[in-house]
């Protein structure tokens, strides 16, 4: 299929920006790509790329082209994964892009059980918000999206949403760990480290604050949920985390609930892109992700 080995070479020179990148990760000549990039021109009867000082830039019709690319070797991977069902071997490969408060526990646990019964399955998974996410489903740089406040979209499929409340979470020697739920002026007295606002959590908190009458800022801000957790071993900080990312199996954070009348809810969304069919098997683990978010405590 060296058609299709060709065709990268133009998706290649695209994400890249230039053809000595995209040679370099395709591990071939850069006379060679530029070679293919002027024959799929020649062929096309238009130019696909800007040749400019300092890189290549689609053009209008590159931009259908790289599109048209990108379907073709989605629909390969989908016939690919197809065949190897039917050969009995459930192999293959799914691309996922998750909320970062996913990855400590969640994905990693339903990858691990899901692999159980499918062995050879292989996982490409990113972390991103969604916007990233959406992106990346766009441009069939990724099978699914598994994201936090992911807006209805008519090119976006949501295979399901659950909803998720925002907690506090603070270190077992905290002395608001024992109660077992709070007022948000309870967290008021303490330092606040609080995730990016490119975060769905941080984005509800901040509307709820927005609308209410307790001070609170952010002493400090990260857009690593590793860090902020590092920062609550002080014994005296609080942070802010959706319900299914302060599952850990680190004793001594702990989660409480907010108490307070409207505290926000987000919402939990596995997408994948709307008239895309799936390779077998990333449908076999949409599946998968569907049923243990919404069995009951899936995703609590």
């Amino acid at each position: 299929m060296n058609h299709l080995r060709f065709l990268r070479y133009a998706d290649e020179v695209a994400r890249a920006g230039s053809i000595r990148q995209a040679a370099e990760r395709l591990h071939v000549a850069p006379s060679a790509v530029n070679r293919r990039i002027q024959d799929l021109e020649e062929e096309l009867g238009t130019p696909l790329f800007e040749r400019l000082p300092r890189g290549m830039r689609l053009t209008a019709a590159g931009e259908l082209f790289v599109r048209y690319i990108r379907g073709r070797a989605s629909e390969l991977d989908r016939v690919r994964s197809e065949i190897e069902e039917l050969q009995g071997l459930r192999r293959g490969s799914v691309r996922l892009v998750a909320s970062q408060a996913l990855a400590p526990r969640f994905l990693p646990a339903a990858i691990n059980d899901f692999g159980q019964t499918h062995p050879l399955v292989a996982f490409d998974a990113r972390i991103g918000d969604h916007v990233q996410a959406a992106s990346a489903l766009r441009s069939f740089e990724t099978d699914l999206a598994l994201v936090f406040n992911l807006a209805p979209e008519a090119d976006i499929e949501r295979v399901c949403a659950v909803e998720q409340k925002l907690m506090a979470i603070m270190h077992r020697r905290h002395p608001l760990a024992k109660s077992k739920a709070l007022r948000l002026r309870d967290c008021a007295d303490y330092p606040v480290v609080l995730p990016n606002r490119d975060t769905g959590g941080r984005q509800l908190l901040e509307r709820f604050l927005a609308r209410s009458s307790t001070p609170i800022r952010a002493m400090v801000e990260s857009n690593s949920f590793e860090f902020l957790r590092g920062c609550l071993y002080d014994g005296q900080s609080i942070s802010f985390q959706m319900a299914i990312g302060t599952r850990t199996e680190d004793p001594n954070i702990v989660a409480r609930d907010i108490e307070d009348r409207g505290f926000p809810r987000g919402e939990l969304v596995l997408a994948s892109l709307r008239g895309r069919q799936l390779p077998v098997i990333a449908y076999a683990f949409a599946e998968f992700l569907r049923k243990r978010l919404t069995e009951p405590s899936g995703a609590d």
